[in-house]
C-alpha cells in the first residue's frame, strides 16, 4: 500500500514537472518569438519630450506660450520628492525594488479577475511599464503588447537608473487638461510651481493617470476627491507623510483653478498679439513647426512692452476716429436670446461665450456688454467683468446721435435719437467707459465698435533691427491677419526716396533741375497721363522739391532719366521687392509690398546706408540653454574693458554691407526732412529731428507715413481689407501722421534722438531752393538751401543739366512763378485737431496706380 501510495505521488510529481517543464518553454517560447521585433529602448536615453516653447519680452517678462502638448520638462533632481512619493504610492509602491514589473502585483490582478469572474479587472503595470507603452509601444489592450511591454520593461532597468526612469514618466504622463507631466498639471490645476505643491495637491495629480478625464475636480468633485484621499492614505501608509498632514489634507477641499480657487496661470500673460504670433510664424519655418511647438525654446523677443502699448493704441485711435466719422453703426453682429437675459448668471455666461472675433478683448478699456432693456430713450447693458450696481449701467440717447443703422439691406437709417435706433434687446455690444480729462473721473459709458477699416503700425531700431513695436490691425482676436507683414500693399509716394536715391547715385544732385511738365506714355493698356496730386505744372524745379511736395511728373521724369534697371536694382537691393517690374508707373509706387520691407529700407537711410535685416527676435535658445540664434552680430572691442574711461561709449564693430554712399544716404535724409519742414509731411511735431515721407495712392485707397530719427523708424498704413477709396480728405499726413506723432512722442521720451550724422568727404553748398541757382556761403534767407555735395556733385555733370527724360515741355504751359503757394486746396481739419490745406486730387483716371501725396 504504501508503495502504492509513494508510486502515485512520484507519478504526479512527474507529470508536475513535466507540465511545468512544458509550461516554462512555453512561455519561454513565447516570449523568445515576441522578443525578437522590439523597438530599440536605447531611443529612451535620447528621449526628448515635446515641451512649451516660451516668449519673453525685453524686461525678462514671460507673455507667450506655443505648444502643442503643454510640457514643461523638469530634471529629476528639481522634483521634489513629496511629488515623486506621491505617484510611487499610487502607482507602484515597490518600484526601486522590483526589476521592472512586480510579480507580485501581477498576481494580485489574476487573482482579483478570476474571484469577480472577469467583472474587475485590475492593472498590475508598473511605472517602468508605462515609460514602455508611453513610450515605445502602443495603448492597445492585447496579450502581444502586455508580453512585449513586460520584455522590454526588464531590459530597460538594466540601461537607465530608477531615477532616470521616473523623471521620464513624470515627464511624460498625461494628466488631463492638455497637461503633460506634473510640472505642467500643476500649473494648470493649482497654478504653482512644484516645489509649492501640499500633499493633497500632489496626491490629486498622482490620482489622474488612471482616469484623468473622469476625476475633472468641478464636473467629478466627489470622486476626485475621493481619489485623491486614496492617495493620500497610501502615502501615509508608506510612511511619506506623517499623520497630522495626512488628516489634515483629507479634511481639506480639492481647490483648483478650475473651480476658481486659484488665477488660471493665462490670466498671468497678456493677450496674444501680432507680435508674438509673426514670432511663431517666422520661427516655425526657420526652425521647423515640430521644433517650435514641441522643442522648449527660450525665445527672447526685441518687443518693447511700453512702445507696443503706445502703438497699439495710436493705430486704434486713429482707426475709430476715422470710422465713427463715417457715422455708420454696424454693431458686433452678435445676439443673446432673450430668454437668456432673464437673469445675471443666465446672461453672463452667455456674454462669456460671446466668441472674441465678435467682440475682441484685447482693445485696452473695451468691455462686452450686452442690451438688457431700454427705458427713456437709453438702453440698460450688463456689461462683462463689471459688477451691477442700484441704478444699473446705461448708454444714454446722446451717445447715438453721431450715427446711422446700417440695415439688412445695406441701407442707412436716419440718425440715431434714442438707443432704441440703434439697438435691439439682446444685441452684444462694446462699450468703453467715458472719463473727464482733468482727474479721470467717470462719466458714462459709450458705444464702441470695431472699424472696417484696417491698418498697421511698426517701429524698429535703425542700427540693429530690432522691431520695438508691430500692431498688424485694430484688433487681434477680431482679425489674425497681420498687415505690417502679410498685407502687400501700394507703397504709392512712400516709394519716391529710392528713386531719388539712385539719382543722386547716378549724379543728380539735390537742385538739379528737373521739367514739371504734362508727360504721356504709350503703353499695351492705352495713353498714360499722369499727374501731380494738384492737377498743377510747375516748370524747372529743384530735385529737392520734387519730393517735398511729392511730385509726380518729376519722379517719372527722373525714373525715364536714370532708367526703370536702374531704380528696379536699388528696390530689390533695398529689399523693397524680389522682383521689381520695370513700368514707369511703379516709381510712383504702384507695384505692391509690405510694411515689414518697406520700413526696413528706410532704416537703411536713417543708418548712413548700411545693410539692416529686421528681426522681431534677440536670441533663442533650445531646452538646455544654449543659444541657437543670435541676431546682432556685431563686435564690442572693449565691452569687457574695465578700464573703460567714464562717459565713453564702447566701442562697437560692424561687418555690414554698405548698400549706398553714405553721403547719399546723408542727402537722402535731408530731402526727407525737407517734406517734414515745408511738404507733405508738416503735420510731424517731435521735438528731435526727424525725416520722413507721406505716401497716398490713387483715390486713397492705401494712406503711409514713414518716418525716423537718429535711432528708430516707424510706419502707419492705413486702407480697406478689400481696396476702395477712404474718400476725399484721407491722406498720409492726414490719418497716418498723427499715428506717428502719437508713438514718437513716447519713443522720444525713452530712446531720445540728436542730429543726423554728417558723414565725412563732402562739402557744404549753399543754393536758391526756388530755382536751384548756387549762391555764395554767405547768403542768408528763407530761400537758402545748404545742400551736403560729395565730390563731382557741385553743379557738374547731371547737377548743371535741365533733365526732362526725354518729354518735352511745351512753350506756352502756364507755371507757378517763385514763392507762389505750392499748392492749392481748401482747409481741413486733422484727427489731431490742426488745420491743413490740401490740394486737390488728380481727376479720376490720369494715374493708372501708384503715388499722389
Amino acid at each position: 500500500m504504501i508503495r502504492f501510495i509513494l508510486g502515485s505521488i512520484g507519478g504526479v510529481f512527474s507529470w508536475l514537472v513535466t507540465g511545468v517543464f512544458f509550461a516554462a518553454l512555453t512561455v519561454g517560447a513565447i516570449f523568445w518569438i515576441y522578443s525578437r521585433d522590439l523597438p530599440s529602448y536605447d531611443q529612451l536615453a535620447q528621449y526628448r519630450p515635446k515641451t512649451i516653447s516660451r516668449i519673453y519680452n525685453g524686461n525678462g517678462r514671460l507673455i507667450d506660450e506655443f505648444a502643442e502638448q503643454r510640457r514643461l520638462f523638469v530634471p529629476s533632481q528639481d522634483i521634489p520628492d513629496l511629488v515623486k512619493g506621491a505617484f510611487i504610492s499610487a502607482e507602484d509602491k515597490n518600484f526601486y525594488y522590483h526589476p521592472g514589473f512586480d510579480p507580485r502585483g501581477i498576481a494580485a490582478a489574476v487573482i482579483t479577475a478570476v474571484k469577480t469572474g472577469g467583472r474587475d479587472v485590475r492593472g498590475a503595470s508598473t511605472i517602468t511599464q508605462q515609460v514602455t507603452k508611453n513610450l515605445l509601444l502602443s495603448s492597445d489592450r492585447k496579450i502581444e503588447r502586455k508580453i512585449k511591454e513586460l520584455i522590454l520593461s526588464s531590459r530597460i532597468e538594466h540601461v537607465l537608473s530608477k531615477d532616470r526612469i521616473l523623471e521620464l514618466y513624470l515627464n511624460e504622463i498625461y494628466l488631463g487638461q492638455n497637461s503633460y507631466g506634473v510640472a505642467a498639471a500643476a500649473q494648470t490645476y493649482f497654478n504653482k510651481p512644484l516645489s509649492e505643491l501640499t500633499a493633497g495637491e500632489a496626491a490629486y495629480l498622482a490620482a489622474l493617470p488612471k482616469a484623468p478625464a473622469a476625476l475633472h475636480p468641478v464636473r467629478d468633485l466627489k470622486k476626485a476627491t475621493d481619489r485623491r484621499n486614496y492617495v493620500l492614505r497610501r502615502m501615509f501608509e508608506d510612511g511619506r507623510i506623517d499623520k497630522a498632514t495626512f488628516e489634515k489634507e483629507q479634511a481639506s477641499p480639492l481647490k483648483t483653478v478650475q473651480n476658481g480657487d486659484y488665477a488660471p496661470f493665462r490670466d498671468r500673460l497678456p493677450p496674444r498679439d501680432y507680435f508674438t504670433d509673426e514670432i511663431r510664424r517666422q520661427l516655425s519655418k526657420s526652425f521647423g513647426r515640430e521644433e517650435f511647438f514641441g522643442g522648449g525654446l527660450t525665445i527672447r523677443a526685441t518687443v518693447n512692452p511700453d512702445l507696443q502699448a503706445r502703438a497699439a493704441k495710436a493705430l486704434q485711435n486713429a482707426l475709430e476716429t476715422y470710422d465713427r466719422g463715417l457715422g455708420i453703426w454696424r454693431g458686433t453682429g452678435a445676439k443673446i436670446p432673450t430668454d437668456q437675459l432673464k437673469d445675471e448668471a443666465s446672461w453672463r455666461a452667455a456674454l462669456d461665450a460671446v466668441p472674441t472675433s465678435k467682440a475682441p478683448r484685447d482693445v485696452d478699456g473695451w468691455y462686452p456688454a450686452v442690451v438688457l432693456g431700454f427705458e427713456g430713450g437709453s438702453a440698460r447693458i450688463g456689461i462683462e467683468g463689471i459688477e451691477e450696481d442700484a441704478d444699473g449701467h446705461w448708454i444714454p440717447p446722446e451717445d447715438v446721435t453721431w450715427a446711422r443703422k446700417l440695415g439688412d439691406n445695406g441701407k442707412l437709417g436716419s440718425r440715431a435719437r434714442k438707443a432704441e435706433d440703434l439697438l435691439d434687446l439682446g444685441d452684444v455690444v462694446e462699450v468703453r467707459a467715458m472719463t473727464k480729462d482733468s482727474d479721470g473721473s467717470f462719466i458714462r459709458w459709450t458705444l464702441r465698435q470695431v472699424p472696417k477699416v484696417e491698418g498697421a503700425f511698426m517701429a524698429m531700431d535703425v542700427n540693429t533691427g530690432r522691431v520695438l513695436a508691430m500692431q498688424g490691425g485694430f484688433s487681434y482676436q477680431s482679425s489674425v491677419f497681420n498687415r505690417a507683414t502679410q498685407a502687400e500693399r501700394q507703397p504709392g509716394s512712400n516709394f519716391k526716396p529710392f528713386v531719388y536715391a539712385a539719382a543722386l547715385d547716378s549724379g543728380f544732385s539735390p537742385e538739379t533741375i528737373v521739367i514739371d511738365a504734362p508727360i504721356e506714355v504709350n503703353t499695351p493698356q492705352g495713353l498714360w497721363r499722369p499727374k501731380n496730386a494738384s492737377n498743377r505744372y510747375y516748370g524747372p524745379t529743384p530735385m529737392r522739391t520734387g519730393l517735398e511736395h511729392s511730385r509726380n511728373l518729376m519722379t517719372v521724369r527722373i525714373a525715364q532719366e536714370v532708367g526703370m534697371d536702374t531704380i528696379a536694382g536699388y528696390a530689390e537691393k533695398f529689399g523693397v521687392y524680389d522682383h521689381m517690374r520695370k513700368f514707369l508707373a511703379n516709381a510712383l509706387g504702384a507695384q505692391e509690398t509690405t510694411m515689414f520691407r518697406l520700413i526696413s529700407a528706410y532704416a537703411m537711410f536713417a543708418n548712413g546706408g548700411e545693410r539692416v535685416e529686421p528681426t522681431l527676435v534677440d536670441r533663442v535658445q533650445d531646452r538646455y540653454g544654449r543659444t541657437i540664434y543670435r541676431h546682432d552680430q556685431r563686435q564690442c572691442d572693449s565691452c569687457t574693458d574695465p578700464n573703460l574711461p567714464a562717459g565713453e561709449a564702447p566701442k562697437i564693430t560692424s561687418h555690414r554691407e554698405q548698400m549706398i554712399d553714405p553721403i547719399t544716404a546723408y542727402q537722402m535724409i535731408s530731402l526727407m526732412q525737407g517734406v517734414i519742414k515745408r511738404g507733405s509731411g508738416t503735420g510731424v511735431d517731435l521735438p528731435v529731428p526727424v525725416a520722413g515721407k507721406t505716401g497716398t495712392t490713387n483715390d486713397a485707397k492705401d494712406v503711409w507715413f514713414t518716418g525716423f530719427t537718429s535711432n528708430i523708424v516707424a510706419s502707419c498704413y492705413m486702407g480697406y481689407d478689400n481696396p476702395r477709396s477712404l474718400g476725399r480728405h484721407a491722406y498720409g499726413g492726414t490719418l497716418c501722421v498723427p499715428v506717428f506723432n502719437e508713438f514718437m512722442k513716447e519713443a522720444v521720451k525713452e530712446f531720445g534722438g540728436t542730429n543726423f550724422k554728417v558723414p565725412p568727404g563732402g562739402t557744404w553748398v549753399k543754393f536758391n531752393r526756388f530755382t536751384g541757382a548756387r549762391l555764395s556761403d554767405d547768403a542768408t534767407g528763407d530761400f537758402v538751401q545748404a545742400e551736403y555735395l560729395r565730390p563731382g556733385q557741385d553743379m557738374s555733370g547731371l547737377g548743371a543739366l535741365v533733365v526732362d527724360g526725354g518729354f518735352a515741355m511745351g512753350s506756352d504751359l502756364p507755371l507757378f512763378e517763385q514763392g507762389q503757394a505750392d499748392d492749392s486746396g481748401q482747409a481741413v481739419t486733422t484727427s489731431s485737431g490742426k488745420k491743413r490745406v490740401i490740394p486737390n486730387k488728380a481727376n479720376f483716371g490720369t494715374l493708372s496706380a501708384g503715388g499722389l501725396y
